[in-house]
């Protein structure tokens, strides 16, 4: 069907090989000349709400310095995506690199990528996109319920830092969230969405990009580095240090960043966990950030709200 759809949209042929994705069916395309391209399809309903916010969001970014993303290759009709009555899709270029999780993530790579992260929320702040408030599992407003999820978790000592983990999110930080700057954000620049390649830091898939506070893609990226016991933040310093000094960080922002951070560990590590009891032949998958998450978030629970605030300061350029 993926051939089908590439030939009577795009006009093109290729070799097809379907890669790994939770939610929309993602292939690779090689094509005669050796180009290789990305087709995503969908035939979920909320599948055209998402691929209309993604190609919205990598059209706007076209043009956009100081990072990488995926370019847009329109349909014959010249349109973002191709939409049918049972399926719609769309395709992009494929970029070659490294993933983050694949190199060794030294102080200055850490800093660039912040650097690179900052510069994508500078791009991503004057967009408007549709579909940018729809329903996303991972943004923040439907953390406060992951806690139903509790049950799926199969060590007390995660289970109870994750119960602090969100407590506090849902007591402390999400009220104060209506006070800091909120805009569409990319929200999962995880170490497998981040390459670096050719042409600098880049950032693929956009899938779960939405409106939400505009502090939740340093977070997000933050919250995957804390690997380090012997540093307050974990190793996540550089990172904060390097998008802070493109996007710095207001007052409100920089006290809520590990809350917030610790939040997203915990969201992480529920959501994963219950969607590998759901789909076990992709649990490998699905799993494959959750012994980091585990690992970041007993780091970070080390620290009070005055440490983690002072650490922060101290990243900060």
């Amino acid at each position: 069907m993926s051939g089908e759809l590439l030939l009577r949209h795009y006009g093109l042929t290729g070799t097809i090989r379907v890669l790994s994705s939770e939610v929309e069916c993602t292939a690779e395309v090689t094509l005669l000349s050796g180009d290789r391209l990305i087709l995503k399809t969908s035939a979920r309903p909320e599948g055209r709400d998402s691929f209309r916010f993604q190609v919205a969001a990598l059209a706007g970014l076209e043009g956009a310095s100081g990072f990488a993303a995926p370019h847009l290759v329109r349909t014959g009709a010249g349109t973002l995506m191709f939409e049918e009555e049972e399926i719609c899709g769309y395709l992009q270029t494929r970029l070659s690199g490294l993933s983050l999780h694949q190199v060794n993530a030294t102080p200055d790579v850490c800093y660039r990528v912040g650097q690179a992260l900052g510069r994508l929320s500078l791009a991503l702040e004057p967009l408007t996109l549709p579909a940018m408030h729809r329903p996303v599992l991972w943004h923040v407003g439907c953390w406060p319920r992951l806690m139903e999820l509790e049950e799926h978790l199969q060590s007390e000592p995660v289970a109870a830092s994750v119960r602090l983990a969100m407590g506090n999110y849902v007591e402390l930080i999400k009220p104060q969230l209506r006070e800091v700057a909120w805009q569409v954000t990319h929200n999962d620049p995880s170490p497998f969405n981040t390459l670096l390649a050719g042409q600098g830091i880049a950032f693929i898939d956009f899938g779960d990009g939405c409106w939400g506070p505009r502090i939740q893609d340093l977070v997000v990226a933050a919250s995957h580095l804390v690997t380090d016991p012997s540093l307050a933040l974990g190793g996540s310093e550089n990172l904060i240090a390097g998008y802070a000094s493109v996007t710095p960080l207001s007052t409100l922002e920089a006290k809520l960043l590990v809350g917030l951070m610790k939040a997203r560990q915990s969201a992480l590590i529920l959501i994963n966990y219950w969607r590998a009891e759901l789909f076990p032949a992709e649990a490998a998958y699905m799993k494959k950030n959750v012994a980091r998450a585990e690992r970041g978030l007993s780091i970070l629970s080390a620290l009070s709200v005055g440490e983690a605030d002072m650490a922060v300061r101290r990243a900060g350029p």
